[in-house]
């Protein structure tokens, strides 16, 4: 699975640098040297980087000129989640975990499965869709989740009441 971790905006002087809007919660292991990113079908792979206004001014070694530059304007940036290594917090999640567990409440009932993770300033909310096509938006608080289990591919909730009716 791929996991977006940036956006080339648009190039940034005549020698191929290119400004960069990153995506990911982690950018001081995505935006190094060495590190190789997938942009379509083409990899590639930063040879310098350097913080800009809140975002990245990137060299890429497949990326010679302005006018290579211009044509990767708009490129998403991924990594394989495969290369990503697990939090060393094991009450912490990468997105990419959580997508696709079912959830179900404290009593067994189904509530449907997860299909994004919304980061809110409050709380990250998972987005569930419900059986009935409905989405529910539950705050990820272990107040209200309590068990996430990644060998049951499973979430478990304890909604306050009326949640599920929103």
């Amino acid at each position: 699975m791929l996991l977006t971790v940036g956006q080339i905006v648009r190039p940034h002087g005549i020698r191929g640098e290119v400004i960069v809007d990153s995506r990911t919660d982690e950018p001081e292991l995505r935006f190094r040297e060495g590190s190789v990113l997938i942009a379509g079908s083409s990899r590639l792979t930063i040879t310098s980087v350097r913080p800009h206004l809140g975002r990245f001014l990137v060299f890429f070694e497949e990326i010679p000129d302005r006018e290579a530059a211009e044509a990767m304007r708009g490129q998403v940036l991924e990594v394989d989640s495969a290369s990503v290594a697990p939090p060393v917090d094991p009450e912490e999640f990468h997105d990419h975990q959580l997508v696709g567990l079912a959830v179900v409440t404290v009593s067994g009932e189904e509530v449907g499965s997860i299909t994004r993770v919304n980061h809110a300033p409050g709380a990250d909310l998972l987005q569930v869709k419900r059986p009935d096509g409905r989405t529910t938006l539950v705050p990820f608080v272990r107040a209200i989740v309590p068990t996430v289990d990644l060998e049951k591919r499973q979430v478990i909730i304890d909604p306050p009441g009326g949640l599920l009716e929103l």
